[in-house]
């Protein structure tokens, strides 16, 4: 009985034993098995980075109780749970490695490997100016990738409005390639961007201001004269129509029109015709008409138009700002208070009465008569002359 009793006291020691060295000398449950992921292997400088260590276990009943991450650029976090983002902010290629401890202690490490790309660096040669409607060239070609890669190159030429719709007003591609050649209507400063993107899909946006200035121009106005003269028959009653435009380009001053008859030579075609000249000015609101008169039985009979300062005498020789010729020709052709006379005059030549008829017969030798119409105009003609900034 007694040797029973000792045998059993024997075999409780020993399973005590057993345990308690169980314990300290690794026996137990056993040492975690850690695994990490990446949602990507190669991302850009500043980039987000999200690891996940989730799929590692440990030997139940165990559990992990910290995961360490050593990210390789001198950053070391600890975190209770499996998912960690990080951003590298230099590039290279990184070895991050996760240690998984678990309550007793034992632990277990994993690695990955990621690349860092790095952004291109722009270089971006724009003018100081350009004055408008001037081309601009915009040189980004010297930029460089720190990996040698090849650079692609987006132009956006308005920084402040959102062309695609995209939510971002610096994406809308007008132009690709290192060199862009842009124009502006409009003086100001203009603000654009453009886009530079590696091989690896690293971009970087650099926003540019161009500014633009108006253009200087000399304004000179000539005043000439400048004539016109037609001729023609008319019998009695008949009409001619003459169409003219004598103001493109200048501002009307003076105008004199003379209608002159053809003399009646012989006695039996006495008195003297009698023909009407009608001038009418449609887009000035402006007509009158005159009937030709014999002043002396020696002289042709003729009828005169005459009418002075319909627009005043430009000042000249003087220089403006302008954002374009066009622009500024048309202001100065166009001017409000001097515009009188543009645009259409429509002079007539009508035969009135052409005296007399013959009393046998009712014939007429005198049927009709001979014209001529001379118009003269005194016009201050724009001159425009771009000088230098």
């Amino acid at each position: 009985m007694a040797d029973i009793q000792k045998r059993a006291s024997l075999i409780a020691i020993l399973l005590f034993l057993t345990q308690a060295m169980a314990g300290c000398s690794g026996m137990g449950p056993g040492n975690p098995n850690a695994s990490i992921d990446s949602d990507s292997e190669l991302v850009n400088v500043g980039s987000v980075v999200n690891f996940d260590a989730r799929a590692s276990t440990s030997p139940d009943p165990t559990i992990i109780d910290d995961y360490t991450w050593d990210f390789g650029d001198g950053t070391i976090r600890t975190t209770k749970q499996g998912l960690i983002s990080h951003i590298f902010e230099e590039p290279g290629t990184y070895s991050v490695m996760v240690t998984v401890t678990n309550d007793e202690g034992g632990s277990d490490s994993a690695d990955i490997s990621i690349f860092v790309n790095a952004l291109p660096e722009v270089k971006l040669e724009i003018p100081d100016f350009v004055r408008t409607g001037e081309i601009a060239s915009l040189d980004a070609s010297k930029s460089t990738d720190f990996e040698n890669g090849i650079l692609s190159f987006s132009w956006d030429f308005d920084s402040n409005s959102d062309a695609d719709g995209d939510g971002d007003p610096r994406n809308d591609e007008y132009q690709t390639g290192p060199i862009a050649e842009v124009s502006f209507n409009s003086s100001g400063n203009h603000s654009g961007a453009v886009t530079v993107t590696d091989d690896n899909g690293g971009s970087k946006v650099v926003v540019w201001t161009l500014r633009v200035v108006e253009r200087s121009f000399m304004i000179v106005w000539e005043q000439k004269y400048v004539n016109y003269q037609w001729s023609g028959y008319l019998e009695q009653g008949a009409s001619r129509e003459i169409s003219q435009t004598p103001g493109e380009g200048a501002r009307i001053i003076d105008v004199s029109a003379t209608l002159t008859l053809d003399r009646e030579l012989l006695p039996i075609q006495w008195p003297e015709d009698n023909f009407t000249l009608f001038v009418a000015v449609p887009t000035s609101g402006w007509s009158t008409s005159i009937v030709t008169s014999q002043e002396n039985i020696t002289e042709n009979s003729t009828a005169i138009i005459e009418r002075s300062a319909m627009n005043s005498i430009p000042q000249s020789g003087y220089t403006v700002y302008a954002e374009s010729k066009e622009e500024l020709e048309a202001s100065l052709l166009n001017d409000p208070d001097n515009r009188f006379g543009k645009g259409e005059w429509r002079w007539t030549v009508t035969a009135t009465e052409c005296d007399p008829d013959f009393p046998i017969d009712q014939i007429d030798p005198d049927e009709g008569n001979g014209w001529q119409l001379e118009v003269q105009f005194l016009v201050a003609i724009l001159r425009i002359s771009e000088v230098g900034v």
